[in-house]
């Protein structure tokens, strides 16, 4: 079982790379979720800015799923950004396990 405490410490080490400040401290998370039954953790958020560039947005959006991997009891992560003009294609990226995306050409 995961301790909410635990994540936001968690989130509080992603930090933006545009800005040089975590993400808890701008006040960009927008909800947590845990299923201690399934061990899945969800975590919305939202950027700065909706045309922050995509590079930045999927960095961060893929540490925050990195960092909260680490955490006993978490089997899943799942994150949801919003606000962003490519929101749904990151949002696609970061939650597609590898062996199911595409190959790459």
């Amino acid at each position: 079982m995961v301790e909410k405490t635990e994540i936001v410490k968690q989130l509080a080490q992603v930090v933006d790379p545009e800005v040089g400040v975590a993400i808890t401290e701008m006040d960009l998370v927008d909800e947590i979720g845990i299923d201690d039954k399934t061990g899945t953790v969800t975590v919305g958020f939202h950027l700065t800015a909706p045309f922050c560039p995509p590079m930045f947005a999927l960095e961060i959006a893929q540490d925050i799923k990195r960092r909260l991997l680490t955490l006993d009891g978490v089997k899943e992560v799942k994150v949801s950004m919003t606000g962003h003009f490519m929101a749904e294609e990151i949002n696609r990226r970061v939650n597609t396990p590898p062996s199911a995306a595409s190959p790459q050409h």
